[in-house]
């Protein structure tokens, strides 16, 4: 998707443990603030379904902000069980990017002033850094505020 769209990113490789798949962790071990990393997280809504939400690392996801913004009443985050078969990743590698359906996609508006974000690659101990800007163009986000 970032080839077709010639969005320039670097892939970066760390070492990671079932442990400590924490966004501080992982923004540690490739070197960047927790900030900067961003998490993507993979909800229903009570009308809308299944949707996807990337957030900084170092913040956490606001339920109601989501809910509102997605056109819900209320949204919960699915069973980690379940993402493996709704998106096509595990826990701790879920990807923005390449989902095997694609689904409603919210990303925290900061978003376009932070270079380099990082995202997940669609695989454990494997990183994405593009442009904020670029993140939010090829992924078709909608942006909004959604932390606490």
């Amino acid at each position: 998707m970032l080839d077709a769209a010639k969005a320039p990113y670097t892939l970066h490789e760390y070492d990671w443990d079932e442990n400590q798949l924490d966004a501080y962790t992982v923004a540690e071990k490739v070197g960047l603030p927790a900030g900067h990393l961003y998490k993507t997280l993979v909800l229903r809504g009570d009308k809308t379904g299944v949707i996807m939400a990337c957030i900084p690392g170092d913040k956490e996801l606001n339920l109601k902000a989501l809910a509102q913004t997605s056109g819900n009443k209320k949204v919960e985050m699915v069973q980690v069980k379940e993402i493996q078969t709704l998106t096509g990743y595990i826990r701790g590698g879920v990807s923005p990017l390449g989902v095997k359906k694609k689904y409603p996609f919210y990303l925290h508006h900061s978003v376009v002033d932070v270079r380099p974000v990082s995202i997940s690659a669609g695989r454990r101990g494997l990183q994405i850094f593009l442009d904020g800007r670029d993140l939010a163009a090829v992924s078709e986000a909608v942006l909004a505020d959604l932390t606490l």
